[in-house]
């Protein structure tokens, strides 16, 4: 395969790197879950969540007693980086290993470290959820084709920072999370939202009405990476509306709106395809939910 190294949009076809996907999925929630037990409890889960930058996917910084330290995904030069706020510095080779043998390789080296962190081992957010310590199935890693989503990762939070741009309201940040292993961003009405049933995370992520839109290198029910939009909790009519581009449309399973990622890597303008589907879906939401737009939105020319 070339790498396409040069697009800025590259392919990404689900079959060619599936378990490159399924096993970086996992790694990442060793990572996470890290980050889960050191981070101080931000609403929404936003203090856990991984953040693009220019090499890779990234922690926010994580305290450990009167010191911080980071975990990077670096995937230019395929290296998993752990920074300490003392200098001390730490590296492990993204190279084909399971899952296991990655979660004890990087417990050990943080506990090296005076970094030694406790983590649930198990995973989530999975069908069939998966003792991370002893996962030997997965264990696979394409540098190239992680080096890609990396890639089309840095233009789609690049694209989102700019479509929050006319939105005043609360909006998260761009934001990687690892137990879904999507992109997202969120919009908030400022109201709250009925109380809602499933695991603490989630009666938390969705405590307030939020329209959002995420990028998703596809699973289970949708084979393909695409983009997606949904308002939780959904209004009436929702499922029906009209939305642009022409390319996207409602998925029933998923309850949510799809563009798939192809259409857009072949459109004569990418931003200008993903921008009008965050904005319809967006507008379609918040007229049907009653959000008060007039004070959400940045005045036309401001």
């Amino acid at each position: 395969m070339t790498t396409d190294i040069g697009t800025c949009w590259p392919t990404l076809p689900y079959d060619a790197w599936k378990d490159t996907c399924a096993t970086l999925h996992l790694w990442t929630q060793v990572v996470g879950k890290i980050a889960l037990a050191q981070a101080p409890p931000l609403n929404h889960c936003w203090a856990v969540a991984l953040r693009i930058n220019a090499r890779g996917l990234t922690t926010r910084p994580l305290p450990h007693g009167e010191r911080t330290f980071t975990i990077q995904f670096d995937f230019i030069d395929h290296r998993l980086v752990v920074n300490a706020s003392d200098g001390a510095t730490r590296t492990l080779a993204l190279r084909p290993c399971s899952v296991a043998d990655f979660y004890r390789e990087l417990l050990e080296t943080l506990a090296a470290m005076r970094l030694a962190v406790k983590i649930h081992p198990m995973s989530t957010e999975l069908p069939q959820p998966i003792r991370l310590d002893r996962d030997t199935e997965h264990h696979s890693y394409d540098p190239a084709y992680a080096n890609r989503f990396w890639r089309i990762l840095v233009q789609v939070e690049r694209v989102f920072t700019d479509s929050q741009c006319s939105f005043v309201g609360k909006s998260s940040p761009v934001n990687f999370f690892w137990g879904s292993f999507d992109l997202a961003v969120t919009r908030f009405s400022g109201r709250r939202a009925p109380p809602r049933d499933g695991p603490a995370f989630e009666r938390e992520a969705y405590s307030h009405e939020v329209i959002s839109h995420g990028f998703w290198p596809g699973s289970g029910p949708l084979l393909e990476p695409a983009f997606y939009a949904y308002a939780a909790p959904e209004p009436a009519g929702l499922k029906d509306a009209r939305v642009r581009p022409d390319a996207a449309y409602y998925h029933r399973e998923l309850g949510e709106f799809i563009l798939p990622y192809e259409a857009v890597r072949q459109a004569d303008a990418p931003d200008a395809m993903i921008h009008a589907f965050i904005r319809s879906t967006y507008e379609c939401a918040a007229d049907l939910a009653h959000w008060d737009r007039g004070a959400l939105e940045r005045r036309a020319g401001a």
